[in-house]
């Protein structure tokens, strides 16, 4: 027969692991494939916002890869594009393209019924095509502005690394709109945990290259910036943050990362 205390000592070293709240953040954040998960991963996740940077980190990487390359500039932007999609799925788009139909909406009520519609209106389309638009023309930004290299790539994981600690911040400040996806993410923790999640954004700048400070450290601020802007409208839009609130936060974060990262750049 098992010791309890020993099971209950063995529960606690696995819950205060970080191998299953990241394990869980993959999982919900991307679409790369990972074994043995378990519910126990998804709530280590809720209560770990720090692993959402992380995520941003290794989506970003291999999104970068064509930036590093002597490749044509169109080539690298749709190699960008390409592998970030592949990599992070299109679960966030989706969630922007429901708040674009539910801010074209009158008032918090029928906006909130409107997120539950799975069919996409105008003003999702809208916001989608514009969304991706600027992405792209971001990208093309990293890639004639800052030229291939490390300094690119390290912007486009700035970025992707911002607009994940912009999911974070909601995560941590804000209060769930209503029942559903986002109440079982948002409001979990307290603010104090943003501080770890911060902490672990803030690797994105150790040993930049030469001039690329004030590029990245942009690019890195792009995503919670947007982030405050969705926290204090969705109050009055939705009454909180929902699940497609976090995933416009993704969205837009990471398109205007790019284009402060350039812009920062461009001015220095």
């Amino acid at each position: 027969m098992s010791d309890p205390d020993s099971e209950t000592a063995t529960g606690r070293r696995a819950s205060s692991s970080p191998v299953p709240a990241l394990r869980g953040a993959i999982t919900f954040l991307t679409r790369i494939p990972i074994p043995g998960g378990t519910r126990a991963d998804w709530d280590a996740f809720r209560r770990s916002p720090w692993t959402l940077p992380v995520v941003g980190a290794i989506v970003g990487t291999p999104a970068g890869i064509g930036f590093s390359l002597p490749v044509p500039w169109p080539t690298a932007v749709t190699a960008y594009l390409a592998i970030l999609y592949l990599v992070s799925g299109v679960t966030h788009a989706d969630g922007l393209a429901d708040l674009g139909d539910a801010i074209a909406a009158h008032d918090p009520e029928t906006r909130r019924e409107v997120l539950k519609d799975s069919e996409t209106g105008v003003g999702g389309a809208l916001a989608l095509g514009l969304t991706l638009i600027a992405l792209a023309l971001g990208a093309t930004g990293v890639a004639t502005t800052l030229g291939a290299g490390s300094l690119a790539v390290r912007v486009v994981i700035a970025a992707e690394v911002g607009a994940k600690l912009g999911m974070a911040l909601l995560v941590c400040f804000g209060e769930p709109a209503h029942e559903g996806l986002g109440s079982q993410l948002v409001g979990v923790v307290g603010r104090l945990s943003f501080v770890p999640a911060v902490v672990v954004a803030s690797a994105v700048l150790v040993a930049p290259p030469f001039g690329a400070v004030v590029p990245l450290v942009a690019a890195l601020l792009g995503g919670p910036a947007v982030a405050v802007a969705l926290l204090v409208g969705t109050r009055s839009w939705l009454g909180g943050v929902s699940g497609d609130v976090l995933g416009a936060a993704n969205e837009l974060g990471r398109a205007v990362a790019l284009h402060a990262g350039v812009i920062a750049w461009a001015i220095l």
